[in-house]
């Protein structure tokens, strides 16, 4: 499938490929170079991320022991995964 570049570098991905793959407006494409020059394109699913420092986990750890309330389901994910990012 032969596609153009134009003045600002971008490429359009046909119809064809996005329903294939389906891709939506708003979906994240890892862009590599493979040997050779060839270029690939993988489809990626981004997560939010929440940092806390160690007084945030103190007090996510006080809100988790009191059993109130609820929260979405990555944010749940997210806070079950936490710990002191030092960078």
């Amino acid at each position: 499938m032969l596609i153009t570049i134009d003045k600002r570098g971008s490429i359009n991905l046909p119809a064809s490929v996005r329903k294939e793959l389906g891709l939506e407006n708003g979906c994240y494409l890892d862009l590599s170079i493979e040997a050779g020059g060839s270029v690939l394109l993988r489809p990626m699913t981004v997560y939010p991320t929440v940092r806390l420092n160690d007084d945030g986990l103190n007090k996510l750890s006080v809100a988790r022991s009191s059993g109130t309330g609820e929260m979405p389901d990555w944010l749940a994910g997210e806070m079950r995964d936490a710990a002191t990012d030092s960078k």
